[in-house]
């Protein structure tokens, strides 16, 4: 939870400070990069977690990475860095795109999903969710076949979970509590 809370202070004062240099497209677009290239390379994850490897060579490798990303982006890493706080890139990165797109009066639904939704069901997602939040929404689906059946949404801070694999559990903890 504490990890979460300081990727969105973080988040928010990349985001005031971009705002205020009239650069947080720009970096949004940085940071869309960021979360896509963590998310995509196992070895990169492994290096940021890493409690081995000095705080300067991640640095290092990450402004070699993004060496073609905005000023205000590399301020952040180093001051991930020197903060020893650098594992939390990919989630500042993430919350730095819902707080930019909540500023923007859009949001960003992650529905995720056993197998891939159908167009008919993405639209019924989208206008519920639309008439939820109140505000444009895309919806980003992500596939995972652990979830059995049913679906997870995401909302900014709002989850929903009606996949089976939660309900399976829930019916194990209740007969477990039970006995």
């Amino acid at each position: 939870m504490n990890e979460s809370r300081a990727a969105i202070r973080y988040a928010k004062a990349t985001l005031d400070f971009a705002i205020e240099k009239k650069a947080a497209k720009a970096v949004e677009k940085d940071m869309r990069e960021i979360a896509a290239v963590i998310t995509e390379n196992v070895e990169l994850q492994n290096l940021l977690e890493s409690p081995v490897v000095k705080g300067e060579i991640k640095k290092n490798s990450l402004q070699e990475l993004f060496k073609g990303s905005q000023e205000i982006t590399k301020g952040l890493i180093s001051t991930l860095t020197d903060n020893k706080r650098i594992g939390l890139l990919q989630e500042v990165a993430l919350k730095y795109i819902i707080l930019h797109e909540q500023l923007k009066g859009e949001d960003i639904a992650y529905v995720t999903t056993a197998v891939p939704l159908t167009g008919e069901l993405e639209k019924k997602i989208l206008a519920e969710v639309t008439k939820m939040t109140g505000n444009k929404v895309t919806i980003e689906n992500k596939i995972d076949e652990s979830i059995i059946g049913g679906f997870v949404l995401r909302v900014g801070d709002l989850q929903y979970d009606a996949s089976v694999a939660n309900k399976l559990n829930g019916l194990k903890r209740e007969f477990t509590n039970s006995l």
